[in-house]
């Protein structure tokens, strides 16, 4: 089983949500669901374990995350036990992408990392296998906020929608309810929430690289952080567009 590549765990090391979602975002998306206490929740690409690990706390929720990060599994374990949810969640290493589980829960979640599920609609039917009937599905997903007007600027952002997938936010929710869902809740990240997300990866990196300067990565991550802030402002923070939406079947 392939690990992430490196780079990213250096990019986002300090981060607990690896996405554009604050953490005052974050909770009022778990408070905005309005579930009981011991609702359960399976989260695919859980990352660093901030959704399972704070609903649990504030809202009595129980559930799994799994990544393929060992990095950030042991950074989600270390988070449940410092918040003194380890009981109610558990943290499992392995790929998300082919995993379903052992009993459909109320909440199945894909915060981020559609490309397990090989696009939105894999995805989709990947966390239907984990679903209980009448139950909500998380997904999240970027969305041009402006359409790019040329090949620079798509790759700009990081080369979404390069390829034709991506979409403004009414087809992105119009693709939803193709595949049989209602939009029932959003979360959406304004430019400030993407600053916040992107340069806390700048202070990862150059951190890093005072550190590891004899490092195979020094070049290439040096390179990144001469260009990234320069990139963010130009292209991700104008154009590219971010949110979280709760689905459920019709």
């Amino acid at each position: 089983m392939e690990d992430l590549p490196r780079q990213f765990t250096i990019r986002e090391s300090s981060h607990r949500i690896h996405n554009p979602l604050t953490p005052a975002k974050l909770a009022a998306l778990g408070a905005a669901l309005r579930l009981p206490p011991g609702t359960r929740v399976l989260d695919l690409a859980c990352g660093s374990g901030e959704l399972l690990c704070t609903w649990a706390r504030d809202h009595g929720f129980t559930g799994t995350g799994v990544d393929v990060s060992r990095v950030f599994i042991g950074s989600a374990r270390e988070r449940a036990r410092e918040l003194g949810v380890a009981g109610s969640v558990r943290f499992v290493h392995a790929d998300a992408s082919g995993y379903v589980a052992r009993e459909p829960g109320a909440v199945a979640a894909c915060v981020g990392a559609t490309w397990i599920g090989g696009g939105v609609a894999g995805t989709v039917e990947l966390l239907r296998r984990s679903l209980a009937p009448g139950g909500i599905m998380l997904i999240g997903e970027p969305y041009w906020r402006k359409e790019p007007p040329d090949q620079e600027t798509a790759e700009g952002c990081g080369g979404i929608g390069s390829d034709g997938w991506a979409a403004g936010l009414p087809e992105l929710l119009g693709v939803f309810g193709d595949l049989g869902l209602d939009v029932v809740e959003m979360m959406l990240a304004g430019e400030d929430d993407w600053d916040r997300y992107a340069a806390a990866q700048w202070l990862n990196i150059r951190r890093w690289l005072d550190a590891n300067q004899g490092d195979e990565l020094y070049d290439e991550m040096r390179a990144e952080l001469t260009a990234a802030p320069v990139r963010h402002v130009r292209y991700r923070r104008e154009y590219l567009g971010w949110g979280v939406f709760a689905l459920m079947a019709r």
